[in-house]
């Protein structure tokens, strides 16, 4: 059948639901293109792992939270202190003593990268046979948020190669020669590595790539630019996204470790990612050897490039959960040595509050890894769990660092050598890598929605097309009759959903206030469904155009997942002042959710929990040394007053 029938098997629902819409032809097939890049990577799993199954799916349609995939046991810690962990620890931390850690032009020096490599940084990822230490993802992650708070762009490094460098195509997609060729040398760090996807042209929109590879005897011809390309350097290993005979293929190619007139390196001024090399790729007539290129065969190059994305966004949100304990661990020292009218800003209610709220996205983001990494473990494609991972990751760390660093510290923040003022633009990047926030949360909502619409709406869709009715009333009994089956098939599905009951729970064992959270958690859940199908009936085939009511629906899904999520996580760390801290963030959930207005309790608890973290008690930031205070100034004592003699 042609590429515009609907009822062609080969293309996707989202393709039918654009066409049907009235989009233009180029936008329907570059969205079905992309789409069906996202079936290829969910074609990996087994069915008991793919997205339909996984337990945010399960717990917006199938009217019961598998409240059992919710929640996080608690790590083994000597799963995160094996030898190449701790020795790549030391020598972050000495190199940071030592202010050594950079070179003439502010990156991380090659020094400190091959003391990294003689550590065992670069492998932990990678499989014992080849040189590596074969780490699982959870403890990797949890690792990740240590190094953060030494040297975060080290840690943005260690995703970069081991996530979506070239580590993971190679892993997942390389065959054995090409796995023997690659892993040993970028487990030992011979090599780093990088992974060239965006181009000038293409970045959400990654069907306009336009990057070429033609096949000449026993190479390819690489022509084309990539931009943007983290960890990119002369000498490096690098996965390039390129067309092969029209098709998106992924090339596993050895940077030359000198330009020349086949390969040019384009700088640029860049504010994010200053300790970081990240520059643009030109490739003319770039010979690779023909046995690099990927031969993925369930997918194409845009398969490769979404597989490493999970763990890539989970790296983020764990990177992001030890940058905000480096900004609560030095905002502490400050609360305490700053005094407004004769006291310490550490005892003032609105300093307070940020304390506790910082704890709180803290709590947030290690609970969201840590489940994220615990289902990426045991086979869960994760599509859904990562992306939610990475907004509030990068959201929370945008907040930390705005609204509760930089205001407690004030004007200091601002000054030459102070955290804040040398890496805002770091702190705001992560909104915008590994996709950005909003348009994430589209997609986080497409991927919970595709089987939904298909199985129902699709139908509906291509019997429109049949009768050709255009504007769609369900009280025309024409419209009504021709479009009957279709119609009863959702109307017997929505009674269900309506006569469903409420699911709720009481865990043994577990902090009340917890307990509530995860029952009005669950109850969001369980009135999601019908939202977001009453949602899709009313648009119909224009709701891609409704951004703003997808991307609202959806957060509204996320956050009550991120409540659930933390209360359990937190519970089962038995930590009392974790425990604060995760229902701090579930109250301010509620409110986002409800509307309503913080009560007098709210702040009360706040005070509670800042006053726990300022006499040492959140075991999440020991160990952290605080930068020393800048600008200090003597302290004044106010005067003494003389007694008031009686009579005067």
């Amino acid at each position: 059948m042609p590429d515009n029938d609907p009822k062609n098997n080969d293309v996707s629902f989202a393709e039918t639901a654009l066409r049907l819409g009235g989009k233009s032809e180029d936008e329907a097939k570059r969205t079905g293109a992309v789409d069906r890049a996202d079936d290829e990577v969910e074609a990996l799993f087994a069915d008991k792992y793919k997205t339909v199954n996984s337990p945010i799916h399960k717990a917006v349609w199938d009217n019961n939270v598998p409240i059992e995939l919710f929640s996080t046991p608690k790590l083994d810690v000597a799963s995160v202190s094996i030898p190449a962990m701790e020795k790549s620890l030391a020598v972050l931390r000495a190199a940071r003593r030592e202010s050594r850690q950079y070179d003439a032009k502010g990156k991380l020096s090659d020094k400190l990268l091959n003391e990294l490599a003689e550590a065992g940084y670069w492998g932990l990822l990678i499989d014992k046979k080849f040189g590596g230490s074969g780490v699982a993802v959870r403890p990797f992650m949890t690792f990740l948020t240590k190094v953060a708070t030494v040297e975060p762009t080290a840690a943005g490094l260690a995703s970069v190669h081991g996530c979506i460098g070239a580590v993971d195509p190679v892993n997942y997609f390389g065959s054995d020669k090409q796995k023997e060729k690659f892993l040993p040398k970028l487990a030992s760090g011979e090599t780093l590595s990088a992974f060239a996807l965006t181009e000038p042209n293409a970045g959400s929109d990654l069907t306009a790539l336009r990057t070429t590879a033609v096949l000449e005897g026993d190479h390819y011809v690489i022509n084309g630019e990539k931009l943007f390309i983290t960890n990119a350097q002369e000498g490096r290993t690098v996965g390039i996204v390129c067309l092969v005979n029209g098709k998106p293929s992924a090339i596993i190619a050895d940077l030359p470790k000198e330009q020349n007139e086949n390969f040019q390196i384009k700088t640029y001024g860049l504010h994010a990612l200053k300790h970081a090399h990240n520059v643009g790729l030109v490739f003319k007539n770039f010979k690779v050897p023909k046995e690099n290129l990927l031969n993925v065969t369930k997918g194409d190059g845009l398969t490769v490039a979404y597989h490493g994305l999970n763990m890539g966004r989970l790296a983020l949100c764990a990177t992001a959960s030890g940058v905000m304990r480096l900004m609560l661990a030095n905002m502490l020292p400050w609360a305490k040595f700053r005094e407004t009218y004769g006291k310490a800003i550490e005892t003032r209610e609105l300093v307070k509050r940020r304390i506790a709220r910082a704890a709180a996205l803290i709590a947030g983001a290690d609970a969201l890894v840590a489940w994220g990494s615990w289902l990426l473990d045991q086979g869960y494609r994760g599509e859904l769990e990562c992306i939610i991972a990475k907004i509030f990751g990068s959201e929370a760390e945008k907040e930390c660092a705005i609204e509760l660093f930089m205001k407690t510290h004030g004007g200091r923040s601002f000054i030459s050598g102070h955290i804040f003022g040398d890496n805002v633009h770091d702190f705001l990047a992560p909104c915008i890598y590994e996709g950005e926030g909003e348009m994430l949360g589209m997609a986080f909502f497409k991927s919970l929605a595709k089987q939904h619409g298909s199985k129902y709406f699709e139908p509906i869709g291509i019997a429109l097309h049949k009768h050709q009715i255009r504007d769609f009333n369900p009280a025309n009994p024409s419209h009504a009759w021709a479009l009957k089956g279709e119609l009863w098939n959702y109307a017997n599905w929505y009674l269900g959903q309506m006569l469903s009951a409420k699911d709720s729970r009481n865990i043994e064992g577990m902090d009340e206030s917890l307990n509530n959270h995860i029952n009005f958690a669950m109850e969001q859940l369980h009135q999601s469904p019908s939202e977001l199908s009453e949602n899709m009936v009313k648009h119909q085939l224009k709701l891609p155009d409704r951004q703003c009511r997808i991307a609202e629906m959806s957060q509204r899904v996320q956050d009550a997942i991120i409540m659930l999520v933390t209360a359990l996580w937190a519970h089962n760390q038995g930590d009392k002042v974790m425990i604060k801290a995760a229902d701090i963030l579930c109250q301010d959930l509620t409110r986002k959710l409800t509307g309503e207005r913080p009560s007098d309790q709210y702040f009360k608890d706040c005070s509670k929990l800042a006053d726990l973290i300022v006499a040492g008690e959140f075991k999440a930031i020991e160990g952290i040394e605080p930068a020393d205070i800048m600008m200090g100034y003597e302290k004044v004592s106010a005067p003494k007053k003389e007694p008031v003699k009686a009579g005067s």
